[in-house]
């Protein structure tokens, strides 16, 4: 075993290491060269080609495959080695082509490589003989005899290597205790956005990314269990598998805020995918809302409740109405007469019984073929779509199924108090209806400034006058906080497909988040999905998570405090300072944060971020500030995060400032609070000078517990 921290001893193991590694990033780029050149010689080769569309397929196919084949500098091409028993790999996979170069081993990487004659350099984690390296032990080996780490520096150079044999003396069979590199890895420092974690996936985390596409997971994970990079993975595990199936589909990732997204956007093409759709809530269903959402909170819930679906239904269907008249259709010397009540039968019949648009082209050829009957009976013969199309079945349509958008319906809903009434029957009581009416309706549903819950209500009308694109499999994050209303626009879009469902209950900030996963499935469609909880972290330190693990009796008491794999002194600091004296002392503990490598995140409430941000410019310390029109993370060290935006984010050092200004700032104050509390990686500081809020001054749950082991292999 050589020094995980970076030394570089004159091995000659190491040295074959490092030429083992060479060779294959040679090999990578021949690869990518030969996509590349095979790209030109098929554009040449179909110049004259007619079939465009086949052209434009085969091109961008092979400009995905060499963007998924190139280099990226930063991140290592293999992370770990198996050795196998004499003949293990060929039983486990007949198909493997190994060769004297490679032997019994296997050197494991986020993509496939070989070496130009089909013998593999690199093993994709993802194939079915890479599972070795993540759950055999010494009670079940899996044919493996060792099992190798290595150790890089931060331009991904090989600087040292850790084997864990799995046989002969060592602890008790199945023990598999990690060693330093691991852990190493773990905690190394990050800065930037989120890497992946394929060199140091956890058995249980392994199960579920690996699970099979037709299964539907939820999965319930505390802070710094990985749930966000195992559904991350089991995207890109599952284009492995099932590239087919997913290619035709399509799948996406669906995060909750813009930061968010670009926090995780290098982990899929680190991984080689390329091709997977990463957007919001609001993103996957193509509507932005109001660039500034002062809606009310208890308007902002209604929105989302599931009762607005059946309230929607009916205001859609209460813009097709009975006619006053019936048809009448002129061709040369005669008149066709449909009387007013066979137009209402043909209307009533198809009424509610398929999607607005669809019904009222079934309309439209109905009336033409009660008209064609009249002609054909007077020994005329006429062109159903002639008749269908023609002027007075236009005007007769527009008159009872006129055509609506569904910004016209809502635009009715919220300033129609008549209209909403009869939309809303028993499902709303007056004083609802109430909160939904806008005091100050806009001149038209044209210049309407929609809120972020009015997207998933525009969806709801949409779906419903027409039906919208599916997706084979879509990753949800922090689903806790979708609204019944969103669950449902994400459960159209996946129909025949499954779901990815990562979230945490106690983190639920939304007006309408969710204190139950099964009624959430409900609402996206899936309720017999299967629903796993990771409750033991290995990214926030055991001191951390126990602190902020006091607020969980008042936020989510149904949940079991979670655990950490890792305890490191001086992880937690709580400092009083005078209010005249906050920014000062917060100047320099950034300062003092700064030392170490690694991000370092100051968090405050939405009102007090600005502020922050501008003293500590004044100290000269050039923060970025997370928010407005800078919504991505880029390279600061330094970042000030709105406590609204901290979700699913992390930082090495954390500094939450005033902790009783996040709570009193909403109604689910106390889960914000208790989201900035674990976005630490290494360390937190609580900063105040108001009084903290009472959960956290009630005696820790775990002070006696003794400290988490280092993770399982």
């Amino acid at each position: 075993m050589t020094d995980p921290a970076g030394g570089i001893p004159d091995d000659p193991e190491i040295k074959r290491e490092r030429a083992h590694l060479a060779e294959a990033l040679a090999a990578l780029r021949r690869m990518h060269r030969d996509v590349v050149t095979t790209e030109t010689q098929v554009t040449a080769a179909t110049e004259d080609n007619d079939n465009f569309a086949e052209r434009l397929f085969l091109r961008q196919a092979r400009e995905r495959r060499a963007l998924a084949l190139v280099d990226l500098p930063d991140v290592p091409l293999f992370f770990g080695r198996l050795t196998f028993e004499p003949g293990a790999i060929q039983a486990a996979d007949p198909h493997h082509r190994g060769g004297a170069a490679s032997g019994d081993r296997l050197y494991l990487g986020r993509r496939h490589v070989h070496d130009g004659a089909g013998r593999p350099m690199v093993i994709d984690w993802r194939a079915p003989i890479s599972s070795a390296f993540y759950r055999a032990t010494r009670g079940d080996r899996h044919g493996v005899l060792s099992r190798r780490r290595y150790g890089f520096s931060g331009a991904a150079e090989l600087t040292g290597y850790e084997d864990e044999p799995l046989t002969g003396p060592g602890g008790e069979p199945g023990d598999g205790q990690a060693g330093d590199f691991l852990a190493a890895e773990i905690e190394r420092p990050r800065s930037g956005p989120m890497r992946d974690i394929v060199a140091t996936i956890q058995p249980e985390q392994d199960d579920l990314v690996r699970a099979p596409l037709d299964t539907t997971l939820c999965v319930q994970g505390a802070p710094g269990t990985g749930k966000t990079a195992v559904g991350l993975h089991r995207i890109a595990y599952l284009l492995y598998t099932e590239r087919d199936r997913l290619g035709r589909g399509g799948v996406a990732v669906v995060g909750p805020n813009p930061a968010f997204l670009s926090y995780i956007r290098n982990v899929l093409p680190a991984l080689g995918e390329v091709n997977v759709v990463q957007t919001t809530i609001e993103g996957l269903v193509g509507r932005t809302p109001a660039q500034h959402d002062d809606e009310d909170p208890e308007a902002a819930r209604l929105k989302g409740d599931g009762r607005m679906a059946a309230v929607l239904h009916r205001a859609l269907w209460l813009h097709v109405t009975r006619p006053t008249e019936g048809l009448m259709y002129a061709r040369g010397a005669y008149r066709h007469r449909l009387p007013d009540h066979q137009v209402s039968e043909i209307i009533a019949a198809l009424r509610g019984t398929a999607r607005y648009n669809a019904g009222r082209a079934s309309a439209a050829k109905r009336l033409a073929h009660a008209v064609l009957i009249q002609m054909e009976r007077r020994g005329e013969s006429g062109s159903h779509a002639t008749v269908a199309g023609s002027r007075p079945v236009k005007q007769l349509l527009a008159q009872v199924w006129p055509k609506v958008t569904p910004e016209q319906v809502l635009y009715r809903v919220l300033s129609d108090a008549a209209f909403l009434a009869k939309a809303a029957r028993r499902d709303l009581t007056p004083e609802e209806q109430g909160l939904l009416l806008w005091a100050e309706p806009a001149r038209s549903w044209r210049s309407a400034r929609w809120s972020a819950a009015d997207t998933a209500l525009l969806d709801e009308l949409a779906d419903l006058i027409e039906r919208p694109t599916t997706l084979a499999h879509i990753v949800v994050d922090e689903a806790q906080d979708l609204s019944p209303m969103q669950c449902r626009a994400v459960a159209r879009r996946c129909s025949q497909g499954s779901l990815t469902v990562l979230g945490d209950i106690a983190q639920g900030t939304s007006p309408a988040a969710t204190a139950d996963w099964r009624t959430l499935l409900e609402h996206l469609g899936k309720p017999d999905a299967t629903v796993t909880v990771l409750d033991r972290g290995y990214r926030v330190p055991a001191q951390v998570i126990d602190y902020a693990a006091r607020l969980l009796p008042d936020i989510a008491p149904g949940l079991a405090a979670p655990t950490s794999a890792r305890r490191n002194p001086g992880a937690l600091r709580v400092t009083e300072r005078a209010p005249a004296d906050l920014h000062d002392s917060l100047a320099l503990i950034c300062r003092e944060q700064l030392k170490d490598d690694g991000s370092v995140g100051v968090i405050a409430a939405d009102g007090d971020i600005t502020a922050v941000h501008r003293r500590l410019r004044t100290e000269g310390l050039e923060p970025a500030l997370l928010g407005g029109e800078e919504n991505t993370l880029g390279t600061a060290r330094l970042v000030c995060v709105p406590a609204a935006l901290a979700k699913g984010l992390e930082f090495d050092a954390v500094t939450v400032v005033e902790p009783a200004n996040i709570v009193a700032a909403e109604p689910r104050g106390l889960h914000r609070l208790y989201v900035a509390l674990t976005r630490a990686v290494t360390s937190l500081h609580v900063l105040h000078s108001r009084p903290l809020p009472a959960a956290l001054l009630r005696p820790p749950s775990h002070a006696d517990r003794e400290p988490a082991g280092t993770p399982r292999p």
